[in-house]
């Protein structure tokens, strides 16, 4: 691959053209990385302490008792956004709603176990559980392709 940078006044914003004889699974992955957004962090609060929190540290967010969590592997903070708020801010192809009061991180599962009736069990990476409401099955379904 080759990589070329030309500086032209004429142009205020960056202008990126990709030449190629055909398309192929790097041009698409070149496309995709260009084309992300930049990473949304997420503003937690523990014991008055405001934590800047990145998205790739999230394992789920939850509604519990009128306020909104976030856990991570340095322990839960409480956020001020809503749930939908949050749903709406982050990438759906890694968090994904699992029922009214709960988002997951994809990248911090396990295993679904799909061995119960009416619901799925999620188990993340560092052996929690939680539980996709029935409401919420079919769609945990369909992005699991099953």
């Amino acid at each position: 691959m080759d990589i070329e940078i030309r500086i032209d006044p004429e142009y205020k914003l960056p202008k990126v053209i990709v030449l190629t004889y055909k398309v192929t699974d790097e041009v698409n992955a070149i496309v995709a990385s260009l084309s992300e957004k930049a990473p949304q962090m997420v503003a937690g609060f523990r014991d008055n302490i405001l934590r800047v929190i990145e998205p790739d540290e999230i394992k789920r967010i939850y509604a519990s008792g009128k306020k909104v969590f976030c856990e991570t592997d340095d322990g839960e903070f409480t956020l001020r956004q809503r749930l939908y708020e949050m749903e709406e801010r982050l990438d759906n192809s890694r968090f994904v709603r699992i029922s009214n009061s709960e988002i997951i991180n994809l990248k911090k599962v396990r295993s679904f176990d799909l061995n119960l009736v009416g619901t799925i069990c999620v188990s993340f990476i560092d052996s929690g559980t939680t539980y996709v409401s029935r409401r919420y099955v079919t769609k945990i379904k369909k992005i699991l392709g099953v």
